[in-house]
């Protein structure tokens, strides 16, 4: 019974992880700004340029165990690449990459993908869908206890003094006599790698290799970014404005006027 449990389990981790193999390609963030939706609303963007996009490699199942494709992006000086590098990019016929990374395809996708060419964008993306974009966050430095967990400053009046952003108490040396691991104190903020999830791609634009996102995404400008499609939200459409929604439910909440009182 127990073993049954666990073919069962570890069959449906298998499927969930071949469902989790998702196509995305490498960029770098240009910087925000704005555009207007046809119903006339702003709304804030981020332009992704993922134009430089090469296939350096492939792994398939007979020969490696899985099936994937390493993309490379970005042009990298000949001064930094060792001579391995040097030789597989002579072979390849492109220039040397700044980034590589690995993204778990089915064995039919990663047939379609060439090494040595360039990946188009509207190949893995299409407009008015949702994709999942992850990269480094903004650096914060050392920070305290109120910027970095939100927590409540002290009482800023009469008789109160040098003890308005501190931390307070951080353990008793009675029970448990030490400090709890995992504590919430002071320390480095930000720096970290972090997911956005079910961003809005708005378009995708194959001759400037472009991607607008609607919204912000981690990390400053100049910074790599790797987008996927999205995992919770594969193939749904996207609506550049609630307008329409909100008037639908203004007019199916809006009463009818109320009948004016017959005359006696």
């Amino acid at each position: 019974m127990r073993w049954a449990l666990f073919s069962k389990l570890h069959t449906q981790e298998r499927t969930q992880d071949m469902s989790a193999n998702r196509t995305g390609l490498l960029g770098k963030k240009i910087g925000m700004t704005q555009m207007f939706t046809p119903q006339g609303d702003r709304i804030g963007v981020t332009v992704v340029h993922v134009g430089n996009c090469f296939v350096i490699g492939k792994r398939t199942v007979e020969k490696d165990g899985y099936s994937a494709v390493q993309v490379g992006y970005g042009e990298k000086p000949l001064r930094l690449c060792n001579k391995a590098e040097l030789g597989l990019y002579s072979k390849l016929g492109i220039k040397p990459v700044r980034l590589i990374r690995e993204f778990r395809l089915e064995p039919k996708l990663v047939e379609t993908l060439e090494v040595g060419k360039p990946v188009p964008p509207s190949v893995i993306f299409k407009p008015l869908t949702f994709v999942d974009v992850c990269g480094q966050s903004k650096g914060k430095g050392f920070q305290g206890v109120i910027k970095r967990h939100h927590m409540r400053a002290s009482v800023d009046s009469h008789g109160s003094h040098e003890f308005f952003r501190h931390g307070g108490s951080i353990g008793c040396r009675l029970t448990p006599g030490r400090v709890h691991k995992g504590k919430r104190m002071t320390g480095h903020m930000g720096d970290d790698r972090v997911t956005v999830e079910s961003i809005a791609l708005i378009e995708v634009k194959d001759t400037e290799g472009l991607l607008v996102l609607r919204g912000s995404v981690p990390g400053g400008n100049n910074g790599y970014l790797t987008i996927r499609n999205s995992v919770k939200l594969p193939g749904k459409a996207v609506r550049l404005t609630e307008a329409e929604q909100d008037q639908k439910k203004r007019s199916a909440g809006a009463k009818k006027p109320a009948a004016a009182a017959k005359k006696k």
